[in-house]
């Protein structure tokens, strides 16, 4: 009994850390919160992970914090690296561990590779109740691009907005199981959309590549699963960042982020988007294919015609390449800021939106890449000097 207590604190412990993160993880009045984390995490795994931070740090440095030897805590730490909780950085031959958010973090490596109908169930459950679909859409971890066909007759296209280019300038890209597809599938609900679909670049895609929850592709492997994701009318969504990360390939019929940006009354208010469709009423004979493609229920039939429910259009520009008649057109959005920088800079904004510490510094964490951050780390560990920075770092709330 005594040990029953002591887990379930554990797992209000790890509750309330994950919410401290970033992304967050709202409580539920069901427990369908501690129910879902206990099949996320072992309770030793539970035990450690609130002693990590957002911040690269070897095992040694953790150990003291959890109160276990430093060879238990790689242990359980290495464990976590393998299903996909946590992520490693490389530093000579030692590996320093850095915590992961919830979403977008260690969620989909779980969703993806886990996942059975009993978790899937669980899973779906607490994102209704708790409201986290919502909550993330509202966040903007993600935004939208638009298809290609669409780029190609849209003047001053911004490089972050070209997703072509983007694949063409990666060295190491991986494909994912989509999460959502995986968690419906074991649901029962399937759809005409492919599984594989979530493509992840550099320092992250050979995370998942190493630790089996994707797999390596070309260049052009990448562009024929673009080229099938317009074909199928799938919302291309990168992370919204400047900086590569990587991508989601969302249909309105199974993407959680879209059923989040479906419930709210205006989505187009809650997506980075740099654009907006608009149809020539004089040129649209009303044959109702743009209707078919949205994923947004953006396209409203009017007398003879179609229009544009601009509170609902996110500006993937699905409706465009198969009209007929040239109808539709994509308009910049003027009063859209551009995505943030840095990856490290937008988890900073979401904090900041949050109202948690990181936020103060979203200026300077824009400053550096990803793998500049983790370079800024390794350089740190090799002069010996990384524990007294993270742990100043970590009193600002800076980690």
């Amino acid at each position: 009994m005594v040990e029953k207590v002591a887990a379930e604190k554990i797992y209000e412990k790890l509750r309330v850390y994950l919410d401290g993160l970033p992304g967050g993880y709202p409580s539920t009045e069901s427990g369908k919160d501690i129910e879902s984390l206990k099949w996320m995490f072992t309770p030793e795994e539970a035990e450690v992970e609130v002693h990590l931070r957002l911040a690269p740090e070897p095992a040694s440095a953790i150990a003291k914090r959890c109160g276990k030897s430093e060879a238990e805590t790689k242990r359980i730490l290495d464990t976590m690296v393998r299903d996909g909780l946590i992520f490693p950085v490389k530093s000579g031959k030692e590996n320093l561990y850095m915590a992961l958010q919830f979403m977008t973090g260690f969620s989909e490596n779980l969703m993806s590779h886990r996942m059975d109908p009993e978790t899937a169930k669980l899973g779906l459950e607490y994102f209704e109740e708790s409201g986290y679909l919502e909550d993330f859409a509202r966040q903007k971890q993600m935004r939208v691009v638009p298809v290609s066909e669409a780029v190609e007759v849209t003047a001053a296209v911004a490089t972050y907005d070209n997703i072509r280019e983007i694949i063409r300038q990666q060295d190491v890209i991986s494909v994912t199981p989509c999460p959502c597809r995986v968690l419906n599938a074991h649901l029962g609900k399937t759809c005409e959309h492919p599984i594989e679909s979530e493509l992840i670049f550099g320092t992250i895609a050979q995370y998942r590549i190493d630790n089996g929850f994707g797999r390596r592709i070309s260049v052009e492997d990448a562009l024929k699963i673009i080229d099938e994701a317009e074909e199928k009318a799938m919302v291309v969504a990168p992370v919204n960042t400047q900086e590569a990360i990587g991508m989601c390939l969302c249909g309105g019929c199974c993407c959680h982020w879209l059923r989040g940006l479906k419930m709210l009354e205006r989505p187009a208010d809650h997506v980075q988007s740099s654009y907006q469709a608009r149809i020539d009423p004089e040129k649209c004979n009303a044959c109702g294919t743009c209707i078919e493609r949205c994923q947004m229920e953006a396209i409203v039939e009017r007398e003879d015609v179609m229009e544009v429910d601009l509170a609902r259009c996110i500006g993937c520009g699905l409706c465009l390449p198969t009209c007929t008649e040239d109808a539709v057109s994509l308009v910049a959005r003027e009063d859209m800021p551009a995505p943030s920088p840095t990856y490290m800079g937008l988890v900073a904004r979401v904090a900041g939106d949050r109202g948690l510490p990181m936020g103060k510094y979203e200026k300077l964490m824009n400053k550096s890449s990803l793998d500049g951050v983790i370079k800024q780390f390794k350089i740190l560990h090799k002069l010996h000097i990384d524990g007294p920075v993270v742990n100043q770092m970590a009193k600002r709330g800076m980690v």
